[in-house]
């Protein structure tokens, strides 16, 4: 839902940041609002992972320039934990698993984290219960799964459920989905995307990280962003993914070329959402 004048949410400026000695962002610029779904497509190697763990703070990232301010507040300068208590989530494009540690335990312990920053009551073993069974309708997930390990010996698209599960649980406002699709066979990507696409209201916002224009199919973005070379190279509207899917990458190569050919047409390459790039795919 496309409302230029919602609030911003998350707003991300000329973000550059490295690996060890790997520059792999260089300058990226984004303007999240609120009820916007947006999503960055590219190939591999774009920087579109790098992205979503810089967003939420993965200490092998290091930021060299740029900034990102979430609600009005600097990001870079909060801790892992403080962001995702505030409101900012990522949904793992491989999940880890945590033997020993109870599905629901984790499950608790988080969203109570969550509420306490928000100023709300804890709620106890058996309310949680409640409200953990209600939203794993949602997802289509059997309650057995709370009594087991996070994540271990989970499939692929139970995996992928119980992230969902979390950001039912969570209520972010700022929700980053890396690559949620992968490894999903059609039946999962279909109750998966059911419960993004429930949960994406008018208060928060959605960043979707994905290859391939099949989630975009069940989810639709109000903003599609071809990333490459670390930035954003084209933004456009949900026709743009299907362009993508029609033609593929093979124009990203030369209209990097012409960008860095063009330094002026380079720094003003990466736009607000909304705005049209001149770097055609045709």
């Amino acid at each position: 839902m496309i409302r230029p004048d919602a609030p911003v949410l998350l707003e991300i400026r000329d973000l550059h940041a490295s690996v060890g000695d790997q520059p792999i962002l260089h300058g990226v610029n984004l303007t999240l609002r609120e009820g916007e779904i947006h999503a960055v497509m590219g190939r591999n190697g774009s920087g579109k992972s790098t992205l979503s763990k810089v967003l939420a703070g993965h200490p092998a990232y290091q930021v060299t320039g740029g900034s990102v301010t979430y609600r009005g507040e600097n990001l870079l300068e909060l801790d892992p934990e403080i962001r995702a208590r505030s409101g900012l989530f990522l949904g793992f494009q491989y999940p880890v698993e945590i033997p020993g540690v109870s599905n629901l335990e984790f499950l608790r312990v988080a969203t109570n984290a969550r509420r306490g920053q928000r100023g709300e009551e804890e709620l106890d073993t058996f309310a949680f219960e409640d409200l953990v069974r209600e939203r794993m309708q949602l997802v289509q997930m059997d309650p057995a799964f709370l009594d087991r390990s996070v994540n271990e010996g989970f499939s692929g698209g139970e995996k992928k459920r119980n992230e969902i599960l979390q950001m039912a649980l969570l209520e972010p406002l700022v929700s980053i989905l890396d690559e949620t699709d992968s490894g999903l066979d059609i039946d999962a990507l279909r109750i998966v995307a059911s419960g993004v696409n429930q949960l994406a209201g008018d208060a928060n916002t959605t960043l979707l990280i994905t290859h391939y224009q099949r989630l975009l199919d069940l989810i639709t973005p109000d903003y599609v962003h071809v990333m490459a070379a670390g930035r954003i190279l084209r933004t456009g509207g949900k026709e743009l993914a299907l362009e993508l899917e029609r033609i593929g990458y093979d124009w990203v190569d030369e209209a990097l070329a012409q960008l860095e050919a063009n330094p002026a047409e380079l720094n003003a390459g990466e736009l607000n959402p909304g705005q049209s790039t001149p770097v055609e795919v045709a």
